[in-house]
């Protein structure tokens, strides 16, 4: 079976519920930039896609950057004398500053408040916040939270270790039938956050159960890493191989009821910069944007030494909706039916560069004559019989070897599907070869 075979009865409800899942028992996990969260993480996704899990020691050299130490972290509060614990790690994880170094000590209120974080204008939400790369450490809490607390002494406890170990991360690799791939990358390092990390890893997860039983042209790299140091050090591990990287996408914030949004390579004019903006054509609220090196992991691939062609197809972007990177990005911000949406998303853009190809028209001097081969006929059973004959036109006059099948909807403005369909038809008939070119590989 096809993509496109697949898509014709998209199970979107069967399919939503069980990526809703995926973010529902990944949830209450503790995730960093390293250790056993990110594992636990890694091996939850592993029992439902053939994942091979990457350690990478602390102090290993990737570019300009140094694989850090392994954070872990096994308990933490800010206790009054009595034992009351005020902020309690058990009750969120997202109470200890990531990558806090371990504390055990009685301090004032004053010189506690230095190391505590909320959002005034947002009293009953607790900030993410991290200190992956300074040695400090911190409580976010809610700002409710913080202006109960009275003057006196607190024990504070951050029961962690930063000590030599691993980076970990995840790859799933299904081969197609040429040695082109596609990438799809999700950062799978933040703790009980679902719009911003779930979501992304339940799509790529389940990107990875469907493709597995689809007909593959190109092989797909799905990458489960912790963000900026995993693809960095993906790619410090992979020169080599990332230059059979034709097309990439950055999933992130899926799961939102927000429109999708798609966010160019740093080509600007990739196909899959092409692919994504004609899937995204009609479709309501839908919006595109130039690359910035600013954002997720996109910016690494897309780093000169590499300049991948890898954009980020999203939903509301990061920063863009308030509960981002807070206690309320929670299972109550994502929907089942905006990940099943997102999931067939990509799967159109998939099937887009799967079918893309170019073609030599094989009767260039004027048109042929399509009633008498039948042609008109062998179309009659699409939706729209004059978008069929205007498709085979579109096709046969720009089928010169300089066109493929996704410049061709693009001029035309015919969908995609149109204009595959008169192809295929023109092709049996032997009115098209099909020709090989290079794609917009850089050089």
């Amino acid at each position: 079976m096809t993509i496109d075979q697949f898509l014709e009865d998209f199970p979107a409800g069967r399919l939503g519920r069980e990526m809703f899942a995926i973010a529902e028992g990944l949830y209450p996990i503790c995730r960093s930039i390293t250790g056993e969260g990110l594992r636990e993480t890694l091996r939850t996704v592993g029992r439902r896609i053939d994942l091979t899990i990457h350690e990478v020691p602390t102090g290993s050299q990737v570019f300009d950057w140094t694989v850090p130490k392994e954070w872990n972290i096994r308990d933490a509060w800010i206790g009054r004398p009595d034992g009351t614990r005020v902020v309690d790690f058990r009750t969120s994880n997202l109470h200890v500053v990531n990558y806090s170094i371990p504390v055990r000590k009685v301090l004032s209120l004053s010189e506690l408040r230095p190391h505590l974080h909320s959002i005034p204008d947002r009293p009953d939400w607790i900030p993410y916040r991290t200190s992956y790369y300074a040695q400090d450490w911190g409580f976010c809490l809610t700002h409710r939270q913080l202006e109960a607390l009275r003057e006196g002494r607190y024990e504070v406890c951050i029961d962690s270790s930063l000590e030599d170990g691993h980076l970990t991360y995840g790859e799933c690799f299904l081969p197609g039938s040429t040695k082109d791939e596609i990438l799809v990358s999700c950062h799978a390092c933040h703790p009980s956050l679902c719009n911003d990390n779930l979501s992304g890893v339940s799509l790529v997860t389940m990107i990875g159960e469907v493709l597995s039983g689809l007909e593959r042209r190109h092989g797909y790299r799905l990458l489960f890493v912790p963000g900026t140091i995993g693809p960095i050090t993906w790619l410090a591990r992979n020169e080599q191989g990332a230059t059979r990287i034709r097309h990439g996408l950055v999933a992130a914030c899926v799961g939102d009821a927000g429109p999708l949004h798609y966010k160019r390579s740093r080509r600007g004019d990739a196909e899959i910069d092409r692919a994504a903006a004609l899937m995204l054509r009609g479709k309501e609220g839908s919006s595109i944007e130039p690359f910035s090196p600013y954002g997720y992991d996109e910016r690494q691939y897309c780093s000169p030494g590499f300049n991948l062609a890898v954009g980020s197809l999203t939903r509301t972007p990061h920063g863009r909706y308030p509960e981002y990177h807070t206690s309320a990005d929670n299972l109550d911000l994502i929907r089942a039916e905006s990940l099943a949406d997102s999931l067939r998303a990509y799967l159109e853009v998939f099937a887009i560069l799967e079918r893309n190809a170019t073609f030599r028209n094989t009767n260039p001097k004027c048109e042929p004559q399509l009633g008498r081969r039948g042609l008109y006929s062998a179309t009659g059973g699409l939706r729209d019989a004059k978008a069929a004959e205007m498709a085979m036109l579109w096709v046969l006059n720009l089928s010169d070897e300089l066109h493929s099948l996704l410049d061709i909807a693009e001029r035309s403005g015919l969908g995609f599907d149109s204009v595959s369909a008169a192809a295929k038809v023109l092709s049996e008939h032997g009115l098209l070869e099909r020709v090989d070119r290079d794609s917009d590989r850089s050089e």
